[in-house]
């Protein structure tokens, strides 16, 4: 089959406007991002451990304590949609394939927040433009009863 027979397996991509604007996005990281970073400070300063991208859970929650039984996730509020956030916008370029991709992201963090609840965590989620009021969502994670989740186990190496 040529390239032009082949059917298309996955969503295509884009093909970017201009190297720079490509070049711009591949600068976008996905962990440890200043959002990230500042509610780190705060979990520290409310004395909350966590351990960090946990990827063997749903959804890989940017902060997790098993002993307490919470999974927070930043969320920046371009890449997830914010709804009412002047930072969520949506590009001119490409339109249809911003949509869809800001509604798939959408979905896969409901299910991840779902599956997450599912094994007994209290998810919460945090927005970028919302980090500064944090501090008092995580008093409140200190003055409720812990509700210890267990542990997933790791698959044995083959």
């Amino acid at each position: 089959m040529g390239a032009e027979e082949r059917p298309a397996t996955r969503r295509e991509r884009p093909k970017p406007q201009s190297a720079e604007r490509s070049r711009l996005l591949g600068k976008v990281r996905q962990t440890r991002t200043a959002p990230e970073e500042a509610v780190a400070r705060l979990l520290r300063a409310a004395g909350l451990g966590y351990r960090r991208n946990l990827r063997g859970l749903p959804g890989s929650p940017d902060f997790v304590n098993f002993a307490r039984g919470f999974a927070i996730f930043v969320n920046g509020c371009f890449w997830h949609a914010h709804r009412g956030c002047r930072r969520a916008t949506v590009p001119k370029n490409n339109r249809t394939f911003w949509v869809e991709k800001f509604a798939t992201n959408r979905r896969r963090d409901a299910a991840a927040i779902r599956a997450l609840r599912a094994m007994g965590f209290r998810v919460l989620v945090i927005w970028e433009c919302d980090v500064a009021a944090a501090a008092a969502r995580f008093a409140r994670l200190v003055s409720r009863p812990a509700s210890p989740v267990r542990r997933p186990r790791r698959a044995a190496a083959a």
